[in-house]
Parts: C-alpha cells; structure tokens; sequence
C-alpha cells in the first residue's frame, strides 16, 4: 500500500492554499497610519512656512468732530396731484376723437363723440310717448267733463220730483261712471310723468355720447379710437386719463416699516431719477399715511411727498430714489461706522507668547471666547466696541453710540477722543 493511501492527510496539506506571513501582516497595518503622519508633518511645515512670511498690518480712521445728517431712503413712483379717468356712461359706436397723447385740454373740451343715431331715434320715440300720454289725458279730462255733467243731471232731476226719479240704481252708476272717468284722468298725468322722465334719461344719454374734458390739464393716455365699440353695460370704460397740473406733481414712496417712526410730514427730502442721473430735486413730505402694505412679505407705508416740476422734466410714473431727512446734528463727535464692524484676527488677539505653541495647536486653532469685563456686558444695541492700536496691536475700546447716517456715526460716550485711530480693516503683507 503506498503512502498516499496510508496517510490521506498529507496529500489535504498539500492542496491547502498558501496564507500570508504574519510580518507581511505587521507591516501592513502600520503603513496607512505612517502616511497620515507624513502629510500632516509635510502641512504642518507649510503652514508654519507661510504664517511666518505673512504679517496682518491695519488701516485706521480717525475720529473727528463734525456735522451728522440721518437720512431715511425709499423708493416709489411720481404722479400728478390730480388725476382724472374719463369714461363713457353709454354705449355706441366712437365717431370722432379730436384730441390726441399730451394735448392740453380746457374743461368742456370736446374728447370724443359717439355716433348719435341710435340715440336720437330713442329720444324721438321718447317725445312721441309724451305726446302720446298727453293726448289720453285730453281724453280723460272730456270723460271727466262729460259724466260730471251727466251726474248734476240726474241730480237736479231728482230733487225736481221730488225724489221720484231718477231711479237710484241709475244715480249711482252715474257716480261710478264719474269716478272712473277721474281715474283715468290721473293715470293720463302718471303716463306723462314716465314718458318725460323717458325722455329727459334719452337726451341726457344723447348729451353723454359727447364726451367732454372735466379739467383743465393733459392727455396722458387715450385708450379709444374712432370706430371702436363702447360697452358700458356693466361699468364706464376709461377712455382718456387727464393729469390737472404737470408743473405741481407728487412723489408716492414706500418707506419700511423699521424706518416710518422717524419720518414726519414736513420734513425735507431729496431725491433722483434715471432721467436725470445728475441732478438732485428737492421735495417735501405732506402726508405719511397710516395704511400698511405688504409686498413679498415686506410692511411698507406709503408717505406722499410735494415736488415742484416747474419745468416740466418730470413726467407720471418715473421710478424715483428719495433721501429723506430725518434728522440733522451739529458738532458731534463721530467715528468710522467700518471701525464697529471691524473685528481683529484670532491671531493677532492672542498674547506675543503664544507664537512658539505646538504645531497641533496651530493646526487646529480653538475660537476665541474673550469673556467682557464686568460692567461690559450689555443687551443695548447702543453699546458697541471699536478698536485702536496700542503698541501696533489692537485694543478695544467701548463706546456708546447714537445716530448714524451709514458712513459715520455718533459716539455718545466712550474713551474716544477726536484725532484717534481707528482700526476699519485688516490687511496681510508678505514679511
């Protein structure tokens, strides 16, 4: 027998697939941990490379006493103070349109004219109606007349004979008689009442199909054309928009809701178009109404202002940018609004001993969390903190601040004199 057949676990032995060796296995689980540390050392020393060839140096603003005007900005549209749609009461067929886009017109002008036709055949069927109505009460009147004197008649037959005759059944047919006659006669006047009031609705109509100017103004727009159909069975279709005075216009802006505490009717403004980049026009606030309006989520509230457009280089529905002044101070000490934006870098608030910390630490920097001194601490939105330069690093400095016109602002209280920088912006050199 041979030794195959004697040991059949030697030949399983050798089928068995070779496993790798452990020392392959020790190397293995170390080589991804070693090239992390190769990169992190390799950016740890680019970093350190770089950090000490840059050097943050700042540009400051001095604080300075001066004049402080507060403005609010808002933007709406300019429109005649008095503007007049002209419609059509009836409905017609346009005839003529003697007027045309930016003619002046006087009050009574002639705008346009319907064709007539039809309306004067419905006053002449009016007349004939009156007519008509007065004819029945000639009628009515005769049989008034005619049993009034059939019924003193029989009345004075009677009391001839002495109450024998007439019958009494024929004296009160003759009462009937008479009574209705009366009737009549009044519905006759009712029947001219309606056929002149007819006719009076007819020739009002037949005086409307001349459409005349009730100002004296412009045509802005005109929205009809000779042979167009008017429909005025529900409502007046506007025909022509007419403004009063051109030279006296108002400016309609929507000021926000946050800013409508400070605006006030009489306050001066300025304000601009497209038309006109270079000029800046005067105006002044006459109303500030108490009405809401919410746009895209946003509360406005319309202010009407007075502008005078003499010259005529204004015109109806131009977009128009106002600055209205809603506060104005004298000799105020003022600073750099950038100076209480600013905030300096995390590196340069640190203390000079810190520069020879580890390189994790400079790697992952934690944020600062400057705790303020007691008494410092403040829900005001008034009390801020600017910075200035002591030693060439920066220092805070807390104020109080007041209003502000975007550029400058006032500074109430505070270690601020007139004359001291103040850090507005941060810049980084190469050392």
């Amino acid at each position: 027998m041979s030794n195959a057949e004697m040991n059949p676990s030697a030949e399983k032995k050798k089928a068995a697939p070779l496993k790798p060796s452990s020392g392959r296995r020790r190397y293995g689980k170390w080589l991804v941990p070693v090239v992390l540390l190769v990169l992190i050392l390799a950016l740890g020393r680019w970093f350190l490379l770089t950090s000490n060839n840059t050097k943050i140096q700042y540009r400051t603003a001095e604080a300075q006493r001066g004049d402080l005007t507060v403005t609010v900005t808002a933007t709406g549209n300019l429109e005649p103070t008095n503007q007049v749609e002209v419609g059509s009461e009836v409905s017609g067929t346009i005839a003529t349109v003697p007027v045309d886009y930016n003619d002046f017109v006087k009050a009574g002008q002639v705008l346009a004219r319907l064709d007539t036709t039809k309306l004067e055949a419905q006053a002449r069927q009016s007349q004939a109606a009156v007519e008509s109505a007065q004819a029945n009460l000639l009628q009515a009147q005769a049989s008034v007349l005619e049993a009034g004197n059939e019924m003193e008649r029989l009345v004075r037959v009677r009391q001839l004979s002495n109450g024998k005759v007439p019958a009494a059944q024929e004296l009160d047919a003759a009462e009937a008689t008479l009574k209705r006659a009366k009737a009549d006669e009044a519905m006759g006047r009712a029947q001219i009442a309606e056929a002149e009031a007819k006719l009076r609705v007819d020739q009002t109509n037949l005086e409307k199909a001349t459409i005349v100017s009730p100002i004296n103004g412009v045509v802005l727009k005109r929205s009809v054309e000779p042979g167009q159909t008017v429909a005025a069975s529900l409502q007046a279709p506007v025909l022509f928009t007419l403004a009063e005075d051109l030279a006296k216009m108002e400016l309609q802006v929507d000021v926000d809701e946050a800013d409508v505490g400070q605006v006030r009717e009489g306050q001066q403004a300025s304000f601009t178009v497209d038309a006109y980049p270079d000029r800046i026009f005067p105006a002044r606030i006459t109303q500030v109404r108490y009405g809401a309006q919410t746009a895209a989520g946003v509360v406005t509230y319309l202010t009407v202002l007075n502008v005078d457009n003499s010259d005529l280089s204004l015109r109806p529905g131009m977009t128009a940018t106002a600055d209205i002044v809603v506060k104005q101070m004298q000799n105020v000490l003022l600073a750099p609004s950038a100076a209480l934006r600013f905030a300096p870098p995390q590196q340069e608030a640190k203390a000079a001993g810190t520069e020879g910390g580890s390189l994790l630490g400079k790697l992952f920097p934690r944020p600062s969390h400057t705790k303020p001194k007691k008494g410092e601490e403040s829900g005001d939105r008034k009390k801020q903190r600017v910075w200035t330069l002591r030693a060439g690093q920066p220092e805070a400095v807390f104020v109080t601040i007041g209003a502000t016109s975007g550029i400058m602002t006032e500074v109430v209280s505070g270690e601020v004199s007139p004359g001291m920088p103040l850090i507005i912006e941060a810049v980084s050199k190469e050392k």
